[in-house]
C-alpha cells in the first residue's frame, strides 16, 4: 500500500480526493494522510515515517509548499513531492524542481494526469527503496569489506557471509559506449566524465528496474549481473531498454555529432560469486568469474553498433520470448571450437 500525505489548506480537497480515490483506498493500494500547512506535513511525517509521496500546495499559511520541499529534502530525502498549485508561472515551477520537487502540476486538478502522476512518483519511490534494500542485503554492499561497515551490518556473521564464495546461475551482460574514445580524445576532461557519467545513469536505471546490479563499470563500459527467477530474460529487457534509451539521447553539441550507440553481449549459466582483490590492501571487490563471464565480455566485443549477442545456449532458452536472428559462428580467444552466436532484435 503506498502511504499519501496531502498538505493544502483548502478543506475541501480532502473530501474531493476521498472521493476521487475511493476505489483504489476501498483495495488498499492507496491510504491518505492530510495536512493544513508545512509545519502539519512535517509532523504528519514524523508520525508516519513510511509515508512515500507528499502533494503539496505552494501558498499556505505558517509554512509554504517550497519551504516545506526544502525541509523535505533536508530530513527525508526518500520521500518525492509533487506540487500541486494554482500558482504555476515558471520561476515557481523552477524554484520548486530546484528544491526537490519530482513534478508539479496545476490547479484546477485534473485528476486522470494526477493520477497518472501519482503512480509514477510512487513507482520511483518503490526503485529507490529497492535499490538501498539491494544495497544493504546483497552483493553491491559486498564491494566494501571494510571494518566499520561489518560492524555496522552485523559483525563476524555479517562478515562470514561476505566471505561465503559460491556457485551460482546467473546472467551477467556488459554493456559498452561505443567510439567513446574519440570524445574522450577529443573534449575537455569535465565534458567527457559528465557526458559518461549521463550514458551510465541511462543504462543503470533501466538494470535496477529489472532487478539486476552493477557489478563494476569498466572504462566506458557497464558490466551487470542478473540472478533469481527469469534472470536472463530480464537481463535481454534491461539491455532492450537500455539501447533503446540511449539512441534517443542528443547528439553531443551542435559541433561534435556523437550520437552514442551501446555494444552489448549477454551470456547466462554457472559462475563463481566471491571477494576477489587484495586483503592487504582492503581493496575486494565482490563480483562474478567464470569462463561464463569471460564469454559475455568477448561477446560485447565482437557486437557492432546497436546490437546485442547472445550465445546459442542463451538463445535456446529465450527463443520464444523474443525475436533473435541467427548471426553465424564466431571464433573466441581460448575456445577450441567456434560459437554459434545470435543477435536479439527485439
Amino acid at each position: 500500500m503506498a502511504k499519501i500525505l496531502v498538505a493544502d489548506d483548502e478543506v475541501d480537497l480532502e473530501l474531493l480526493i476521498k472521493q476521487k480515490f475511493r476505489q483504489k483506498i476501498r483495495e488498499q493500494q492507496y491510504e491518505f494522510i492530510f495536512a493544513v500547512n508545512g509545519n502539519d506535513a512535517l509532523d504528519k511525517i514524523h508520525q508516519h515515517p513510511d509515508i512515500d509521496i507528499v502533494l503539496s500546495d505552494i501558498n499556505m499559511p505558517e509554512m509554504d509548499g517550497l519551504t516545506l520541499l526544502s525541509r523535505l529534502s533536508e530530513s527525508s530525502p526518500l520521500i518525492k513531492a509533487v506540487i500541486v498549485s494554482a500558482y504555476g508561472d515558471m520561476e515557481n515551477i523552477r524554484t520548486a524542481m530546484n528544491r526537490g520537487a519530482f513534478d508539479f502540476i496545476t490547479k484546477p486538478i485534473n485528476f486522470e494526469d494526477l493520477s497518472v502522476t501519482m503512480e509514477k512518483t510512487i513507482k520511483h519511490v518503490l526503485q529507490i527503496r529497492e535499490t538501498l534494500k539491494a544495497i544493504k542485503e546483497n552483493n553491491i554492499l559486498k564491494m566494501y569489506v571494510d571494518e566499520t561497515v561489518l560492524n555496522f551490518m552485523g559483525g563476524r556473521e555479517f562478515e562470514s557471509s561476505l566471505m561465503a564464495n559460491e556457485n551460482v546461475e546467473a546472467t551477467v551482460a556488459f554493456i559498452d559506449i561505443c567510439s567513446f574514445t574519440s570524445i574522450s580524445e577529443n573534449e575537455t576532461p569535465d565534458t567527457v566524465v559528465k557526458l559518461l557519467n549521463n550514458y551510465f545513469d541511462v543504462i543503470v536505471k533501466e538494470i535496477i528496474a529489472q532487478g539486476g546490479y552493477i557489478d563494476k563499470f569498466i572504462g566506458d563500459a557497464v558490466m551487470a549481473v542478473f540472478r533469481g527467477d527469469y534472470h536472463l530474460d530480464r537481463a535481454i529487457d534491461a539491455c532492450i531498454a537500455a539501447r533503446t534509451q540511449i539512441e534517443k539521447l542528443p547528439s553531443l553539441s551542435e559541433n561534435v555529432s556523437f550520437t552514442p550507440k551501446v555494444s552489448i553481449g549477454i551470456n547466462s549459466g554457472e559462475m563463481i560469486s566471491g571477494n576477489i582483490g587484495s586483503s592487504s590492501l582492503r581493496r575486494l571487490d565482490y563480483t562474478v568469474i567464470g569462463d561464463t563471464v569471460n564469454t559475455a565480455q568477448r561477446l560485447q566485443t565482437a557486437a557492432g553498433e546497436g546490437k546485442i549477442l547472445i550465445s546459442e545456449q542463451a538463445y535456446e532458452k529465450v527463443k520464444e520470448s523474443f525475436n533473435c536472428n541467427k548471426v553465424g559462428e564466431i571464433s573466441f580467444k581460448n575456445k577450441t571450437k567456434p560459437m554459434h552466436v545470435y543477435e536479439v532484435m527485439g
